[in-house]
């Protein structure tokens, strides 16, 4: 199980260098909200950890996904990260292809991942567990679970052990990696360990309970060594 810490800027990403996988995002514009360009650029050139970019909640507008899914992939993200804010499947499919298609005729190496949202059904969104087969289909790396609305609430208020780990089977079962996220605890890790998903996603944890604040060196290396 890899860690996935999330920063948001520069100095933030050199608190997290010791996760497995650097994050840039931008709280301020949602749960997998854009940063800038140039912030992922100068985060890929300072670190030699994979980095990941989230590119937004998208709605139906699979030009504006796929358009900011290979500017995400040129400025030197090696993970593409899309969530699907859509209520219909056949407008998942056609933004998670489009994303897929974007970032991989001009950077087949680089990996994109689809993720839908726990609290799908407070969202009207499509569920995570409909989202599996046509991220496969579309020819995405990794599906992802994460809280669509950043209110405190957890995903496991939404989705328990059970439920998360068929999704994780579903998701292997397809051929995909499953990464798991939303304001997930310290206290959350002995579960997550059960359920074994191949990468948590975090960022409140690594903040001191507040995605609002700053990624902690000291949070990272705890959160580091309680996984391993």
């Amino acid at each position: 199980m890899q860690l996935l810490v999330s920063p948001s800027s520069l100095e933030e990403a050199r608190s997290a260098s010791a996760a497995d996988i650097i994050d840039v995002k931008r709280p301020a514009e949602g749960s997998l909200g854009a940063n800038f360009p140039w912030v992922i650029r100068a985060i890929a050139k300072m670190t030699d950890k994979p980095v990941s970019a989230a590119i937004g909640d998208f709605d139906n507008r699979p030009g504006g996904a796929a358009l900011t899914a290979l500017g995400a992939a040129a400025a030197g993200a090696d993970y593409i990260k899309c969530g699907l804010m859509v209520d219909a499947l056949d407008q998942a499919e056609c933004l998670a292809k489009a994303v897929v298609r974007a970032v991989k005729e001009s950077y087949p190496a680089k990996k994109v991942v689809i993720a839908a949202y726990s609290d799908f059904e407070r969202l009207g969104t499509v569920s995570p567990f409909s989202v599996v087969p046509l991220a496969a289909e579309a020819g995405a790396d990794l599906v992802m679970v994460d809280t669509g609305k950043k209110d405190g609430r957890s995903t496991f208020e939404f989705m328990d052990e059970g439920t998360l780990s068929r999704f994780v089977e579903l998701g292997h079962d397809a051929g995909l990696g499953v990464a798991l996220a939303g304001s997930l605890t310290f206290d959350d890790l002995p579960t997550l360990r059960r359920i074994e998903p191949d990468i948590i996603g975090v960022r409140g944890m690594v903040c001191g309970g507040d995605r609002n604040g700053n990624v902690q060196e000291e949070l990272v290396l705890r959160a580091i060594a309680a996984i391993r």
